[in-house]
């Protein structure tokens, strides 16, 4: 949900008065707030998520062949990145209970060719990084973390961001901070740090001296100078999340059929999302629950309706790889999100849980 306020506003002005709209010192901030909120060294901004991933993978000199393992259960944004890098995809399960990728089914899937792992941090849930990381150590691969919806969160106590590889954040306009649309991607690499600078400005350290082939994936200052003000509400914004997702917790768990989410043990959640399964066990099927709510001008909304892979134009792709993930296609069956942004009232929030507690009923 977006609420830009005065302190947006005071910034876009500056920005529009400043003729310089191009990425110039309001990137720069930008950048330095990304680096305090994730404590990596570096922080590369770029136009979108989807490019902070692509150009993350395009950082690493991915040859033909080489393979990325990611999850089942993701946008298809992670997906896309693979593809645009040039790599081939692969797919782990995932666990049904935090949502994201299965350590032990990323290790079945390592070949010769899998030169990265790329875990997503869905909903804002951190995956459980410690076995993928040792896996990455023990065959040599390099991590890129999806953690697109996952700003703040923490794993074992460290704030998601500071691998010795890379970490891509989107701040579109649906994230829990937002700049209409925009991406960056932390490391304490510095040999990578330069690599995706050249990579995102046509390959220019200096203007016209190009150093590599490159791309614009430039941010502008209008972006940068929305997100700028909206760091220092992190820590707020994550702890209105938190109270209502404990709201709902406490007040939806026990329904028949229905399961409420959890936050791994030493975890902090961002709850980009509030995501039920809504089981076999229930009166009600997913889709009548969603229906329902819906009709009761509840913004529920399912993320995401199917493995990631199972869409007709990826079906028969030289460089998509599928080997079946059941846990994935039968949760993507089974979840849908209610509303749990900073601004429900407690009103509202009695009122979702009200309507959930009907939706799901025979």
């Amino acid at each position: 949900m977006v609420k830009c306020g005065p302190e947006e506003e005071a910034l876009v002005l500056q920005v529009l008065r400043s003729g310089s709209l191009t990425q110039g010192t309001m990137v720069q901030r930008f950048e330095a707030l990304c680096c305090e909120m994730t404590g990596a060294n570096h922080a590369i901004a770029v136009n979108n998520g989807t490019t902070a991933l692509a150009v993350a993978l395009e950082a690493l000199q991915l040859q033909p062949g080489d393979e990325v393992i990611t999850s089942a259960f993701t946008f298809v944004a992670t997906l896309n990145a693979i593809l645009a890098a040039g790599a081939t995809a692969r797919f782990a399960d995932i666990d049904a209970d935090d949502f994201n990728i299965s350590p032990t089914s990323a290790a079945d899937l390592v070949t010769k060719r899998t030169r990265v792992v790329l875990p997503v941090h869905l909903f804002g849930q951190p995956a459980d990084l410690a076995p993928l990381n040792d896996l990455a150590t023990r065959h040599d691969l390099a991590i890129v973390e999806d953690a697109a919806q996952a700003h703040g969160a923490r794993y074992h106590g460290t704030r998601l961001g500071t691998t010795a590889g890379q970490a891509t954040f989107s701040f579109y306009a649906t994230k829990n901070l937002q700049s209409g649309e925009g991406g960056v991607v932390t490391t304490d690499d510095d040999a990578l740090a330069e690599r995706l600078r050249l990579l995102r400005n046509h390959g220019m350290r200096t203007r016209y001296e190009y150093e590599i082939a490159g791309h614009n994936y430039r941010l502008t200052e209008l972006a940068a100078a929305v997100a700028v003000p909206q760091f220092a509400r992190l820590a707020d914004i994550m702890a209105a999340r938190a109270a209502n997702a404990e709201y709902f917790s406490q007040n939806l768990s026990g329904l028949p059929g229905v399961v409420t989410p959890v936050t791994r043990p030493d975890c902090e959640h961002a709850w980009h999302q509030y995501t039920l399964r809504i089981t076999s066990d229930c009166p009600a099927t997913r889709d009548e629950v969603v229906r329902r709510l819906n009709e009761a001008a509840i913004g529920a909304m399912v993320y995401y309706p199917r493995a990631v892979y199972d869409y007709d134009c990826y079906r028969g792709h030289p460089r998509v790889i599928t080997n079946g993930c059941p846990v994935a296609e039968r949760v993507a069956g089974e979840v849908v999100s209610i509303p749990v942004h900073q601004h429900l009232s407690e009103s509202e929030r009695d009122e979702i849980a009200t309507a959930v507690r009907s939706a799901v009923s025979a």
